[in-house]
Parts: structure tokens; C-alpha cells; sequence
């Protein structure tokens, strides 16, 4: 699968914004400071596929990618998280890269950090390409010299060569 086809430079962020949250009046609650700093990461991602044009409400992408995050934390260990949702609130299949040198709490399954967020929306009916991509990103993602590249990068072009060179 050439995931790089669905990659362009607007759809690649080579650091995150997202502060961690911590709440002052309440220094002893890391669980809210994780859950409020996922939320703001997943505003983050949505506003970065919005730049694909393909995103119809942004506000209920975010819900249905926050309610897939409540089912089940999709940080998958190895500093990656593959935030997606099959949704009416995208035209097409999107994807978008996006990364954090520092890392952050993602409720990831071998309890580390997450460096490298692939986000996914597609329509409910597009389940073949979704499926196919996913397939693709999460095998690529089991090197762990691909994934090296991927947070040593310095432009989105490296970003996409990376991809392109292993497809």
C-alpha cells in the first residue's frame, strides 16, 4: 500500500503544540492532566486534518475521535499512537503525521510515551482503503529503524521520502 500518496506537507506537523495540562488546584490528579492533555492533542490532530479540506465538522470529528479514545486507547506502545475513527464528518479518506520529539501520555499499551501520531478518519462506507492503510502503517511501524527516521526527520519532505523508500 502507498501510504505516502495520502501524505502532503500540509498534512504533516513536525512538532506538536499541545502543552501538558496541570492544574495547579489540583497537583495530585496526573489521570485529568492526561486526559485533558489527550483531548487538546486530539483538537490538535483534527485541526491538522481539517488543513486536507476533507473534514466536513470539525467539532464532531474531535467527539467520534474522543469517543474511540474512551473505548480503547489506540497509543499502541513503541512511542507511536494511531488515533482513527470511521465517521460522516470527512468527504474521503484522510490521514496526517504529526510528532513530538518530548512525547505524551497517551494511555499507550506498554505504558510509554507517545513521539509519532498517525491520525485516520475515513467514511463508514470506505472500509477496504481504511483497513488496507492501516494494515500497511501499523506493518511499516514495526521497524524500528523506520521509526527512527520518522522522529529524526527535518522537513515533511523526509517525512514522505521516508515512507516512499519503504513502500
Amino acid at each position: 500500500m502507498n501510504i505516502s500518496r495520502f501524505l502532503n506537507t500540509d498534512l504533516i506537523r513536525l512538532q506538536l503544540e499541545t502543552e501538558v495540562y496541570i492544574d495547579p488546584e489540583e497537583p495530585l490528579n496526573p489521570e485529568k492532566w492526561a486526559r485533558l492533555t489527550k483531548e487538546k492533542l486530539l483538537w490538535e490532530l483534527v485541526e491538522l486534518l481539517e488543513k486536507s479540506g476533507k473534514v466536513k465538522n470539525r467539532k464532531r470529528l474531535f467527539a467520534d475521535l474522543h469517543n474511540r479514545e474512551k473505548k480503547a486507547s489506540t497509543g499502541i506502545g513503541y512511542g507511536i499512537a494511531l488515533p482513527h475513527v470511521r465517521t460522516m464528518q470527512v468527504s474521503d479518506f484522510v490521514v496526517g503525521f504529526a510528532r513530538s520529539k518530548e512525547g505524551y501520555e497517551f494511555g499507550s499499551l506498554d505504558g510509554g510515551l507517545a513521539h509519532l501520531f498517525f491520525v485516520m478518519a475515513a467514511p463508514p462506507y470506505d472500509d477496504q482503503l481504511y483497513l488496507r492503510v492501516f494494515k500497511s502503517l501499523a506493518e511499516l511501524l514495526h521497524f524500528e529503524h523506520f521509526r527512527r527516521r520518522l522522529l529524526e526527520a527535518n522537513s515533511e519532505y523526509e517525512i514522505i521520502r521516508a515512507f516512499k523508500e519503504m513502500e
